[in-house]
């Protein structure tokens, strides 16, 4: 006999009962809004890692993961009456209609008559406008104000950028941003024989920011690019670290001159 699927509220009772100043786990009970935040992180990373191997079943998993994170978090809201589960769906759902006005013209959830169908940079543009109308409602001064923080550094500079160009703060063409990344360079080059540590770091940060800038302009999503990268380098290692073995030869051990013969190899067998 089939075991019974469990649901949404199941979810929210269980969350109960890991919450529960009696019986609860002794763990759930200390966090805070504070404390899970890494969680949070960590669950959604891991998300995105199975989603770049396309693992259903870990893409499953995760999502579970996700959804518990904010199962726990509305928890916390209920026990402090600020809000329940039933209010963030509330409002997600309501900030959804208001968004898609070319999906639900009435403003309403279940009403279909009406709809205009839209071209995709007419629905990007009217999103932001959208946006940006809930971000003065929000008294927000900064355009870029609601980016945050804890956005990977690398995803965070692109949204920056992309929403500082959606007000013409952008260059038209790209051989000006080539130009300001050779710019960029030569200023790293000169700090780096200055040995000042700190200029240093700052001008590689605006290497990097160069570097996300020029991945905007080739519509090339710079997170996804150096994943795709970090995994190529990972299975070119592992072809040095398989090939030294059958050698009985430690890696430690191998010349440079030996070490780069295999990264070539690895690069012609491995793409």
């Amino acid at each position: 006999m089939p075991e019974p699927m469990y649901s949404l509220q199941d979810l929210q009772y269980l969350m109960q009962r890991l919450r529960d100043p009696q019986d609860g786990c002794h763990w759930d009970k200390e966090q805070t809004f504070a404390s899970i935040v890494p969680h949070t992180l960590e669950e959604s990373y891991e998300l995105a890692d199975a989603i770049a191997r396309n693992d259903m079943a870990h893409i499953k998993e995760e999502l579970g993961d996700v959804l518990f994170q904010v199962i726990f978090y509305s928890q916390l809201g209920a026990e402090q009456q600020a809000f329940s589960l039933e209010d963030v769906i509330h409002q997600l759902t309501a900030k959804l209609i208001r968004r898609h006005p070319h999906v639900f013209p009435s403003g309403e959830l279940h009403s279909r008559a009406g709809q205009q169908q839209q071209q995709t940079e007419q629905v990007k543009a009217s999103w932001e406008a959208i946006k940006q109308q809930e971000r003065q409602q929000k008294q927000q001064h900064s355009l870029l104000a609601d980016v945050p923080l804890a956005l990977p550094a690398l995803n965070r500079a692109a949204k920056l950028q992309k929403r500082a160009a959606k007000v013409g703060f952008d260059w038209n063409d790209i051989s000006k941003v080539i130009d300001k990344l050779h710019e960029e360079l030569a200023e790293l080059e000169q700090a780096q024989q200055g040995g000042d540590k700190a200029e240093i770091e700052s001008e590689l940060g605006d290497i990097l920011f160069c570097c996300v800038n020029l991945a905007r302009h080739l519509q090339v999503n710079p997170e996804s690019a150096l994943r795709s990268t970090n995994r190529k380098f990972e299975r070119r290692f592992a072809y040095i670290e398989q090939q030294l073995h059958s050698r009985q030869q430690a890696i430690a051990d191998s010349s440079l001159e030996l070490l780069e013969s295999l990264w070539l190899e690895a690069k012609q067998q491995l793409g």
